[in-house]
């Protein structure tokens, strides 16, 4: 699933396509919106939040869209080959010599753009607010804080804790602070958390590598994160993956890299199968 950097990515690639232009023709591929037309209505920009997007028109309009697992948006120029099949296509907007394409984009919905609140006013702080502030930070901590007792990694995952990370930064942030993603929230820093959360989410919202390392070279990106074969960036060691994801509140079962020399703390016992996955 795309995290927060990503999206945010998206949004402002989006936004500098089309901000300003007047749309000359749309095509929505939804059925809820299969008869909607804006043209004639000028973009007014991309709002980006956690894992939302929302293209603001004139006068008062969003569409509303989520990446989920698969979705992305393009951009390229009408009449031009198309990266995806036509099938995957859910919207296209024009703009003079522009063309935005959504494939797989879920969660279509268009609403006033002072309603948007309603898609997201549960959602923790966005740790790519350009207005981020103390304030933000003090109600992600407190969030994170309400249950002590709960896994850190499924902390984590929930955006209404806070808004952007993603299962790669949910182990990436996990090794960092040398604990296993199964440790309470107790016995950590709430602060150091949304602090470090949002300085690895800063650092990539901006280009396409993401690299929690500092390193951009393939291979070398991430500390744990799919580093199977390669194991622990730092210590060579080999790395367990273990689902975690049985929280209530928890959409799927995640796979969960972490290395058992450089983190402390609680993990599932390891499974036979889940040997055939070290290095």
């Amino acid at each position: 699933m795309p995290e927060g950097d990503t999206v945010f990515l998206a949004g402002r690639k989006v936004e500098k396509a089309l901000a300003g232009r007047v749309l000359t023709r749309t095509d929505f591929r939804h059925p809820a919106l299969a008869t909607t037309d804006l043209t004639g209505a000028t973009v007014l920009g991309v709002r980006t939040v956690g894992k939302h997007l929302f293209f603001r028109f004139s006068p008062d309009l969003s569409l509303h869209s989520h990446l989920k697992m698969d979705g992305s948006w393009e951009i390229t120029r009408p009449g031009s080959r198309w990266r995806h099949p036509a099938h995957h296509a859910r919207v296209v907007l024009e703009a003079g010599g522009v063309q935005v394409v959504g494939f797989r984009v879920h969660d279509l919905e268009l609403l006033p753009t002072a309603e948007e609140s309603r898609l997201v006013g549960h959602l923790g702080p966005d740790l790519l607010d350009p207005q981020w502030s103390d304030e933000h930070e003090a109600r992600a901590v407190a969030a994170l804080e309400r249950e002590p007792g709960r896994e850190l990694g499924l902390a984590l995952l929930d955006q209404r804790v806070m808004a952007g990370v993603g299962n790669l930064y949910k182990c990436e942030i996990c090794f960092l602070l040398g604990v296993t993603p199964w440790t309470p929230v107790s016995e950590v820093d709430g602060r150091q958390v949304v602090r470090l959360a949002r300085k690895l989410l800063l650092a990539n919202a901006w280009r396409h590598e993401q690299s929690t390392t500092g390193d951009l070279a393939r291979g070398r990106r991430n500390w744990v994160y799919e580093r199977t074969r390669q194991g622990c960036f730092r210590c060579g060691s080999r790395l367990r993956v273990e689902n975690q994801g049985r929280d209530p509140g928890d959409v799927q079962a995640r796979p969960t890299w972490f290395c058992p020399r450089c983190q402390h703390g609680p993990a599932p016992q390891p499974r036979s199968s889940s040997l055939k996955n070290v290095r």
